[in-house]
């Protein structure tokens, strides 16, 4: 049976669309863009695995970014490979990384990760023309007239917008030439291809053209996100949700606790297998729950060794990329602490900081409160401390 694989071209290190972040991994809908395009990709039942070339550098972003997807998705999955130094060097990668199975794929779907907008029926038109013709790739017709100029601005010639085209991906191509034609440049120093379509035609291959689709468009520049927002709040309904997170831990020797993401000094330590953040511990169960995802145990349970002495920031961080993956919103958080000491008056603004910052939400989303127990319980006795959070959260619907 013929097997079908999709590359996704995910290392470039490309941030005119704004900020230190590459564009892939920017959040888009309340989720990063990678993630939009992998559950678009993976919504075609004809792609039987999905290879993610990745930027060395970028492997911590995409381990959290697949961490959040659904199991069925990530089924499909293959290990990430590293890419290169240009979009052609990346394509290279991911072939020769399925070339070295002992059954490669027979077709081959290269796209960008930056088009998180590609439909079923665009996945399947390439499918369908890829196995018909070998190399294929979606295009959309001109409909402003094209001038061709020489570098002083002076018109040399109007060619026949009906002859032209604007090539979107995936492109579809049969494997094994599309590999060859691959090796073949990089052997004779071309370097430069920017399309898998072109390096195909230079190959000597024919290649056809199927209908694209104006919706397929890819984030390029700031303005691009903010239309690819616009996008989405017009066609998804977020229902709003809330959930609720309870945390607790005894006090034992040491000389600081870690509260709300900070290192707060203390006369007593806290007995936990993490660090014991009972602050973020309680925030991260408050946003499981509103996601009905568990809890903090069944994700980070405390029989594996991984997570002993690890820092809360990193739990707080996953639940919040799940939300995000499920193209959800955080809209507050709230939680309250309760010990007799230490007093957190003094370092509240600074939690409330730590906390944004962790989820990456503002300031002015986050409430930090602290009481005591007025001396009863084992709080009271000051035996431990605990924290009670709630999470407001959007899904869609």
């Amino acid at each position: 049976m013929a097997k079908t694989a999709a590359i996704i071209v995910a290392a470039g290190r490309g941030t005119r669309a704004g900020g230190d972040v590459a564009k892939q991994y920017r959040m888009l809908g309340g989720s990063p863009v990678l993630a939009h395009t992998l559950v678009a990709m993976a919504g075609h039942e004809g792609i039987d695995e999905i290879l993610v070339v990745i930027h060395p550098e970028d492997e911590a972003q995409y381990r959290a970014v697949t961490a959040a997807l659904s199991p069925s998705l990530t089924a499909r999955l293959s290990e990430p490979t590293y890419g290169g130094a240009t979009r052609q060097a990346s394509v290279q990668a991911g072939l020769e990384a399925f070339a070295g199975r002992l059954s490669p794929p027979d077709l081959v779907l290269v796209h960008d990760a930056a088009r998180p907008f590609l439909s079923v029926d665009l996945i399947g038109r390439a499918i369908a023309s890829g196995y018909a013709h070998g190399a294929a790739v979606p295009g959309l017709r001109i409909t402003d007239t094209v001038k061709r100029v020489d570098p002083q601005g002076k018109v040399c010639d109007t060619p026949d917008r009906s002859t032209l085209r604007r090539v979107q991906t995936p492109q579809a191509f049969a494997f094994s030439p599309l590999l060859l034609a691959h090796r073949r440049a990089a052997a004779e120093g071309l370097t430069e291809f920017t399309d898998d379509g072109a390096l195909a035609e230079w190959a000597g291959h024919i290649v056809h053209v199927f209908d694209g689709e104006a919706d397929n468009m890819k984030i390029t520049a700031a303005q691009d996100l903010a239309e690819a927002e616009r996008r989405l709040a017009g066609s998804t309904i977020l229902v709003p949700r809330a959930g609720l997170g309870y945390d607790v831990h005894s006090f034992g020797p040491g000389d600081h606790i870690w509260l709300g993401g900070l290192r707060i000094p203390h006369d007593r330590g806290v007995v936990a297998h993490s660090d014991g953040d009972v602050a973020l511990h309680a925030l991260t169960d408050a946003i499981l729950g509103a996601l009905a995802d568990g809890d903090i145990g069944s994700h980070f349970p405390p029989s594996d060794p991984r997570w002993r002495g690890a820092s809360s920031d990193r739990f707080l961080a996953y639940a919040v990329e799940r939300l995000r993956a499920r193209g959800g919103w955080l809209d507050h958080l709230d939680v309250t602490i309760v010990c007799e000491a230490p007093k957190v008056g003094p370092h509240r603004e600074a939690m409330r900081a730590r906390i944004a910052e962790i989820a990456g939400i503002v300031v002015g989303a986050v409430s930090v409160k602290a009481t005591t127990s007025e001396g009863l319980g084992f709080t009271g006795r000051r035996e431990g401390i605990a924290a009670q959070a709630i999470a407001s959260i959007r899904l869609p619907g």
